[in-house]
């Protein structure tokens, strides 16, 4: 089923005050570095996909307590609708790029955790001193790379830890056990990656906020992967929560300082 016939549950405030917009006004809010449309997405999938953009982006700045330069990482970051995919890969983040790619008949759910994707590859030169160019600030994390001093970096590397460990910061965590299981069962080395798990507890996050949007995220409770372990669950949960809640409002009063 396209974007353009699937109706999509969001609970959440009115951002568009019964206004149409377009992705020349989602590229101007944000200033993202571009937005590309593909040359097969009609008209009126391109009217439907904007308003469900325009309102996941909006709920996730709201969610994030930040204003409009963090959901475009300072205009670095590029959206690519229907156009950039990948065979059979309804959503990705090319780090080569820097460019969030939704395809025309992606499911709904994929733009949190590739936004986040985002996000940890650009932080890495920030929180770490010494990381490859592509390296996510995960990664980086994992591989014992020297972190940058600064309260912001102190914040976000606790939000790793929340998800990559055990409360007793020396064990691995449950969301790593059950994502390293899954990996055993298909023989890949996918949803143990460090960068794929952080993106799929910050899923969970913005799934558990107040607002609902499930076009910007869904399915880290009921689905068969998180009936599998593959998003937090439990007191990890509640840990990675925590720590993303207290690194965001910290984040979005930076940046609404820094730009008044």
């Amino acid at each position: 089923m396209t974007i353009q016939k699937k109706a999509f549950y969001r609970q959440g405030p009115d951002h568009r005050r019964g206004q149409a917009v377009d992705f020349v006004d989602i590229r101007r809010r944000f200033d993202f570095r571009s937005i590309e449309l593909g040359r097969w997405v009609t008209a009126a999938e391109r009217e439907r996909a904007a308003l469900l953009f325009y309102d996941a982006l909006c709920d996730l700045m709201q969610i994030l307590r930040g204003p409009e330069p963090l959901i475009s990482l300072r205009g670095t970051l590029g959206l690519q609708y229907g156009t950039g995919g990948r065979p059979g890969v309804s959503a990705h983040y090319d780090p080569t790029q820097r460019t969030f790619a939704l395809a025309k008949n992606a499911g709904p759910g994929s733009i949190a955790h590739e936004w986040f994707h985002a996000l940890d590859h650009y932080l890495a030169d920030k929180v770490f001193s010494d990381v490859p160019a592509g390296m996510f600030a995960s990664s980086a994390w994992l591989k014992d790379a020297t972190p940058v001093v600064h309260p912001l970096n102190d914040r976000f590397l606790r939000c790793l830890q929340a998800v990559l460990l055990a409360p007793d910061g020396k064990e691995a965590s449950d969301l790593f056990r059950c994502s390293a299981a899954m990996d055993r069962r298909l023989g890949v080395v996918y949803y143990s990656r460090p960068e794929e798990l952080c993106a799929r507890a910050f899923e969970a996050f913005v799934q558990d906020s107040a607002i609902k949007n499930h076009f910007l995220v869904k399915g880290t409770l009921q689905s068969e992967e998180a009936k599998a372990g593959l998003y937090p669950r439990g007191l990890q949960r509640d840990s990675v929560n925590s720590t993303f809640a207290d690194y965001f409002s910290a984040l979005g009063s930076a940046l609404k300082k820094a730009s008044s």
